[in-house]
């Protein structure tokens, strides 16, 4: 299996490594194709009015000044000798669970593959007290990601319309020996307040936002992501690129009407 992988939080994250080690575990070849900088936030962002620059960084290791979804383009329009099988987009430090899908260039990346035709998935560590302090955050990851991927592949659900299904994996804040399966689970949503800005001044007098998450540690609707990572549970959500609210259209038409 040939496989491409990339992430939002930068060429020399540790998150990355995890998953090289997940992705040589499972593939023939491994070619890395990622974000020179931190490109956290950006969701499906593509460079679309200033050129990329891309630099070999090892023998199959590239970077990319650019979003995550500039990389799988790269990756497949420029840079792979071949298209890979499967395309993977983290580890990401901190959860893509719930509303933080739609904001995530993990998932931005692995959304790209899906419109590329390439099965792709997204994924993320959740942070908590069960393991913010241990030496490897990322242990749940390391320890159940290459069956996590291979259950998804194993279940072959790809879908068949023009929007390919892709995944959003989430590992659950804890050590990897107290994971207590895979679940299947829907996009949540954490009530209360989402992300918001927080003013400062420099020494200068100039004024400066920055930006504010909302609290990760509220549970979403139980048995959808959330709620089942903070249950111990690795949640795996299939997700697609058409955001078209189906269940409306018809009430709508008839409006229209």
């Amino acid at each position: 299996m040939r496989i491409l992988i990339t992430n939002d939080d930068g060429i020399d994250a540790p998150g990355l490594v995890a998953l090289g080690e997940i992705a040589r575990a499972m593939g023939d070849e491994v070619w890395t194709v990622a974000p020179a900088f931190e490109q956290s936030g950006v969701g499906h962002c593509v460079n679309y009015v200033h050129p990329t620059l891309v630099r070999q960084v090892g023998e199959h290791s590239w970077a990319v000044e650019g979003s995550p979804a500039d990389c799988v383009l790269a990756a497949l329009h420029d840079i792979l000798p071949w298209r890979p099988d499967l395309i993977l987009s983290g580890v990401n430090r901190g959860n893509n669970s719930a509303e933080n899908v739609l904001y995530s260039g993990t998932i931005g990346a692995a959304m790209e593959g899906a419109l590329q035709g390439v099965r792709s998935i997204a994924l993320s560590q959740f942070y908590g007290p069960g393991n913010r302090h241990l030496d490897d955050g990322f242990d749940a990851a390391r320890v159940w990601g290459e069956r996590t991927i291979r259950a998804i592949l194993d279940a072959d659900l790809w879908g068949t319309g023009d929007y390919g299904t892709f995944y959003n994996v989430n590992f659950p804040p804890c050590p990897g020996t107290d994971v207590r399966g895979l679940r299947a689970a829907a996009q949540g949503f954490r009530s209360g307040d989402g992300f918001s800005v927080e003013p400062h001044l420099s020494p200068s007098g100039r004024r400066f936002l920055w930006v504010k998450g909302a609290d990760q540690s509220r549970a979403t609707e139980p048995g959808s992501d959330a709620a089942v990572n903070l249950d111990g549970y690795v949640s795996i959500t299939p997700l697609t690129a058409d955001l078209t609210r189906h269940d409306t259209l018809g009430a709508l038409a008839d409006a229209l009407s």
